[in-house]
């Protein structure tokens, strides 16, 4: 018997990471038959027409001229104070709600989650999202001590499945004192969808009737670290304005992340901001996630928080680099236009696509669909129910004929 030193929570816990894993494989057919033979669409990143990361050159020429001093300094717990302020004005847009808000630096999207997760349910608690999602969803849950739960995303009319939604809330709150929901929108990953400004009515109109119940809290993670290319930023930003006047027991969270909006994934920078119609909330609110931020990573990336400073500041330079995001939105539109057209052509079903880095496909055996991709030199990421393709990553002469290949697999089974 295998000899256990690690606690019993962490017992079995493997990371099997199948977008790594699919990038992985991706590099090693490249260094064997050459990248012109090779579609890679499996991990986030924006690629160029060349295949080139893309990084905003506004952005890259401001950060190797700030200061070593400012790149070596610890930052403050919550982060820089004029970092935070400017995550809110640079987040919530013109669309600011009228209610009270604060936000904490993080690292990365990734890292307001976690604190999310960790601040506002208990051990063995479940956490509710589309049976579309995010994997690293169901990783935090489970290291956390906590169950991911699902509602299936889209209904007959492939809209934002209400009915669904709202008997999987009242299933949670049967049974345990928080709620928690993370809603990836707009620009999903992995689907691509973005709820509209009446499916937002239908989930608040649920939530605020689940909340008529004061013995309960519900909380609600925006997850929208995609939300730099979804197009126009103020109408993909009018959901927010709904988030006036909730009751009290109802708290909205949104995840910030600066790795795509700016470019800049590995200097793991990004933010929570707390919304919500009572003061108290919002005090306690900052109090426990500066406090988890100490016990987690005491303080974050000051520079990348200094870089989103100065931007912020500058009228002109956040100009510049609207126009530099706007180049690569209709980049990214491009290339999703094409597949789309394919795939009608190919009879290959689709997950209804809005805007974002990630498309999806139906398949009835997406990890056999993507070994048989593979087998073409297509790599993809097969999810629950369908095929991820990070349509950010594949340049628009290799996303034709990309959609033929795919309808060839997604009938076959094992």
């Amino acid at each position: 018997m295998a000899i256990r030193v690690s606690g019993s929570h962490m017992h079995d816990k493997v990371i099997n990471d199948k977008i790594f894993k699919a990038s992985a494989a991706a590099k090693a057919a490249i260094k064997k038959v050459g990248a012109e033979q090779v579609i890679d669409a499996s991990i986030g990143v924006l690629l160029d027409e060349k295949e080139n990361l893309v990084t905003l050159s506004t952005v890259e020429k401001i950060y190797r001229n700030l200061p070593m001093t400012e790149i070596s300094d610890y930052a403050p717990i919550a982060g820089l104070p004029e970092y935070t302020k400017a995550v809110v004005d640079v987040a919530l847009g013109d669309c600011k709600p009228d209610a009270y808000f604060s936000a904490l630096a993080t690292a990365g999207g990734t890292g307001a989650i976690h604190h999310a997760i960790w601040n506002y349910t208990d051990l063995g608690d479940s956490i509710l999202t589309p049976d579309w999602y995010w994997g690293p969803y169901q990783i935090m849950a489970e290291a956390f001590v906590r169950k991911l739960e699902t509602f299936t995303m889209l209904d007959e009319h492939k809209r934002f499945n209400i009915k669904g939604f709202a008997a999987k809330l009242a299933e949670l709150q049967a049974k345990q004192t928080n709620v928690f929901v993370i809603l990836n929108t707009p620009a999903h990953n992995p689907v691509g969808y973005s709820l509209d400004d009446d499916e937002w009515d239908g989930v608040l109109d649920i939530v605020k009737t689940a909340a008529k119940n004061k013995d309960k809290n519900f909380v609600i993670f925006v997850d929208m670290a995609y939300i730099a290319y979804v197009g126009d930023q103020h109408e993909c930003r009018t959901f927010m304005k709904k988030f006036s006047g909730l009751p009290e027991n109802v708290l909205i969270i949104i995840g910030f992340s600066m790795s795509k909006g700016y470019t800049i994934y590995g200097q793991r920078t990004g933010a929570m901001i707390g919304i919500s119609s009572s003061r108290e909330v919002i005090k306690e609110f900052e109090s426990v996630n500066n406090y988890l931020c100490r016990a987690t990573w005491s303080s974050i990336n000051r520079s990348a928080m200094d870089l989103l400073t100065i931007i912020y500041k500058d009228k002109a330079l956040t100009e510049q680099i609207e126009q530099e995001r706007d180049g690569y939105y209709k980049m990214l539109r491009a290339r999703s236009d094409a597949f789309i057209v394919d795939a009608k052509e190919a009879n290959l079903e689709m997950m209804p696509y809005n805007a974002g880095f990630f498309m999806s496909v139906l398949a009835k055996d997406p990890d056999y669909a993507c070994e048989k991709l593979c087998d073409d030199n297509v790599f993809a990421v097969p999810m629950i129910g369908g095929i991820r393709i990070a349509i950010c990553g594949v340049p628009l002469k290799k996303v034709k004929g990309m959609a033929t290949k795919m309808a060839k697999v997604v009938s076959l089974v094992r």
